[in-house]
């Protein structure tokens, strides 16, 4: 099969994340004596320089790993909650009928700082100051400007100009978007990154209490005054149309930890797929595995109009369930064992039929019927955002009618090291577009918020101190003595790409690279969670590279295609390790994401 770049094999170690430059610092961390956590850290800060319209300081991150040493996959949640001021009534009392997708009042407290700093801190061998440094270069220093963040840039800069001076103060020049490939620095950001190294060198003196003291100064010290401020004096426009101040305060983050988890599981065809709680989507993934161990995969040809039906037809299923039961397990009973069970996935199969489906059809558990009566109707329409910047930029929006890569998406890495050490996250949010910048940190604030619904009774309906219902998304597999790492960005999408190179590479034997390259699609049939919640009933999306043959059965079946470019869909990274061969593989799609081995 053709793939655009062989898959690597090393026994040193591998990094793969949706940018070189950031993989690369991985890799020299791995270099310099240091484990999978010390690079999938030092790899995660970068990514937040070079992608600042994918992610950033301010944003938050699911971790997926394996410490040798325990030989178990563990979650570590980086998604910050809402504010203690964050109720319904308060959004109702301004008269909104849904968080704003853009702006400040979307805010929650920003995960990603701690939970990377945790990893370090447990499993990490390397000092701070020394993970932290290849950031503090590009950011001080600068770096070739990719252009899809000039693109970005170039879609909000009205926005910036007119409402939010402090974003267009940063990266508007002359009033024009910085141009692509030039070298561009981000000097508060480094400055911030900076006096967190400068603050844990002196707040204690070994690495662990280093690290500790990091973490206070950025959620109790100057970091968390510097956003508590700017919350409570900035008033300013968000995707209502209408300015408002943000309520995420100083309590907010001091009051806030990452925190362990044990992973979400399910067994598939040999494999034990480890997931995040109902807080993410990740079960999603699982419920699709479920759905689809009743049928014969491995017959179907991969880029074939069966194949494609039957995963579309359970993924709508499995994510009507997702709008139904997931949400934050510390506020409302999410029924896993019961949508993860045999029974329940067999009455459910029976729901796929030869030709596609257009209702939205949560299946119903027992003490569970109030939930179903009181969803939220999905509303249907395409994105017309009042302000630009909302909601996630990811590329399953990019209309046939742009250029490939218009907008964006999020990020994803993952890092194997000779021992078996293997770290999976997806960090995001804190985008450029969606947030004005805090001008003394040099950074935007997560807007995780906009994917709660105003409405009572709901497993994702708004409360204080609760997790947004994420769509991040990381995946680690294992199977006897292989261990399988991977994710994509893309929103509500990642576990349906995410899937799709999983069971390519189970059923029909494709390397991780062949799996990556092969054509993608997904179903845009249920209700984005993000802003302001469209859903397209019966659509899917496809890359035009899947055969006329294959397009035609799917409209024979009713399916409402959307043909995109022949590269415009997913950024699967990946990595393995099994029988002491390390392997690595990451999206041509984009043009940055890379893959390092050794």
């Amino acid at each position: 099969m053709f793939t655009t770049r062989p898959e690597l094999l090393g026994t040193f170690g591998v990094v793969t994340s949706t940018h070189w430059l950031a993989s690369q610092a991985g890799m020299a961390m791995l270099e310099k004596g240091g484990n999978a956590f010390d690079a999938a850290v030092a790899t995660g800060f970068v990514l937040q320089v070079v992608e600042p319209h994918l992610n950033g300081l301010g944003g938050e991150v699911p971790i997926l790993f394996r410490s040798a040493k325990e030989a178990k996959v563990r979650v570590l949640c980086g998604q910050g909650v809402t504010p203690a001021r964050a109720t319904i009534e308060t959004y109702r009392g301004m008269g909104l009928e849904l968080v704003p997708g853009a702006g400040l009042l979307a805010a929650v407290v920003p995960g990603a700082f701690d939970a990377w700093m945790v990893l370090l801190r447990d499993h990490g061998t390397l000092p701070l100051a020394e993970v932290l440094a290849p950031a503090i270069e590009y950011a001080g220093n600068g770096y070739p400007l990719l252009p899809a963040v000039t693109r970005a840039i170039a879609n909000v800069r009205d926005l910036f100009t007119d409402e939010w001076p402090s974003s267009a103060s940063l990266y508007l020049k002359d009033g024009a978007p910085p141009p692509p490939n030039e070298l561009f620095r981000n000097a508060a950001l480094a400055g911030t990154y900076a006096r967190l190294v400068q603050k844990a060198e002196t707040g204690g003196y070994d690495r662990e209490s280093q690290i500790d003291a990091a973490r206070a100064a950025f959620y109790r010290g100057f970091v968390a005054q510097e956003i508590n401020q700017f919350c409570a004096e900035q008033e300013l426009l968000d995707s209502s149309g209408e300015r408002h101040r943000g309520i995420l305060a100083f309590d907010d983050m001091a009051n806030w930890s990452a925190t362990y988890e044990e992973s979400l599981t399910y067994d598939y065809q040999g494999y034990t797929v480890h997931k995040t709680g109902p807080w993410g989507q990740g079960p999603v993934f699982l419920q699709q595995l479920a759905l689809l161990s009743g049928f014969d995969l491995g017959a179907m040809e991969p880029n074939g109009a069966d194949f494609v039906h039957t995963i579309v037809e359970c993924a709508k299923l499995a994510f009507a369930d997702r709008e139904a039961y997931y949400g934050d397990p510390d506020f409302s009973e999410v029924p896993m064992a019961a949508l993860l069970s045999g029974a329940y996935n067999e009455e459910r199969r029976k729901l796929v039929t030869a030709e596609a489906s257009f209702e939205q059809r949560p299946g119903l558990i027992p003490g569970f019927e109030d939930q179903i009566e009181n969803a939220v109707p999905a509303r249907a329409g395409e994105d017309s955002n009042p302000v630009a910047g909302t909601g996630e930029p990811t590329m399953a929006n990019i209309s046939v009618a742009k250029p490939a890569g218009a907008s964006g998406d999020t990020c994803h890495l993952d890092v194997i090291d000779r021992e078996g050490n293997v770290v999976s996250a997806t960090p995001s949010g804190g985008w450029l577009q969606s947030s004005p910048v805090i001008p003394e940190l040099g950074m935007s604030l997560t807007t995780r918020a906009q994917m709660f619904w105003l409405k009572e009774g709901l497993p994702g309906s708004l409360a204080p101190k609760k997790r947004p219902r994420t769509t991040l998304t990381p995946t680690i597999a294992t199977h006897g003595d292989e261990i399988l790492a991977f994710g994509t960005p893309g929103g509500d999408q990642q576990d349906q790409w995410a899937l799709t190179f999983f069971l390519r590479h189970v059923h029909h034997g494709l390397n991780l690279q062949e799996s990556i390259d092969s054509p993608m699609f997904h179903t845009r049939h249920f209700p984005s969670s993000f802003y302001p919640r469209t859903a397209a009933p019966g659509h899917i999306v496809v890359e035009d590279r899947f055969s006329e043959d294959t397009l035609a059965e799917l409209e024979a079946r009713k399916h409402i295609v959307e043909r995109q470019g022949p590269w415009t869909i997913g950024r699967i990274c990946a990595a393995s390790k099994a029988n002491g061969i390390l392997k690595a593989a990451a999206t041509p799609r984009l043009m940055q994401a890379y893959a390092v081995a050794r």
